[in-house]
């Protein structure tokens, strides 16, 4: 595989790297310098896990995986009761996920999205900072295998509320929301 240089920020004293459970090795932090380097990786598919000592006990861990195709949609509401005072969000965040649920970092899918009931789509957005798009529109590119959608409550209505979230290939989802 290609090489690809692993740098890992650490508020802890040294850090353990391991590929596909193998060590690549122990560093230790030189003075207050956050940032670790492995700068001949090779690539190969699997895991990629750290492990981070501070006062020679273990004290943080990470994983990354080696993600399948996109498989499915993942729509999870920051809340799903609003008031209906015409002013009330719920953050609905939207990822493509490979078949065991990982986000899939890789991922462009054009998502759609539609809302039936008391609330409205204000906003969408994929975190890409130098999309040119506005944020009010009904669709949206997943960037890093991620979107959101931000629904307003309408004024003095109530019911259940729908956000469907459709992507070509996958599966298409819902949530479903409360309005009182």
């Amino acid at each position: 595989g290609e090489i690809t240089p692993v740098h890992i920020y650490t508020s802890g004293d040294a850090v353990e790297l391991f590929l596909n459970g193998k060590s690549l090795g122990r560093r230790e932090k030189v003075h207050s310098y956050d940032r670790l380097t492995w700068d001949d990786v090779r690539y190969e598919p699997g895991s990629l896990r750290a492990i981070a000592y501070k006062n020679g006990q273990k004290w943080a861990e990470e994983l990354v995986e080696t993600t399948g195709k996109p498989a499915a949609l993942q729509v999870t509401a920051e809340k799903t009761e609003l008031k209906n005072d015409g002013t009330d969000l719920s953050f609905i965040r939207v990822a493509v996920v490979d078949s065991q649920g990982r986000v899939v970092p890789r991922s462009k899918n054009h998502l759609k999205f539609s809302v039936t009931g008391p609330a409205e789509i204000i906003a969408t957005d994929n975190g890409d900072a130098t999309s040119l798009l506005p944020f009010q529109l009904s669709e949206r590119d997943a960037y890093n295998g991620l979107a959101l959608v931000i629904l307003r409550s309408q004024y003095m209505k109530q019911g259940k509320v729908v956000l469907t979230v459709e992507s070509k290939g996958l599966p298409k989802q819902k949530v479903v929301l409360k309005v009182e």
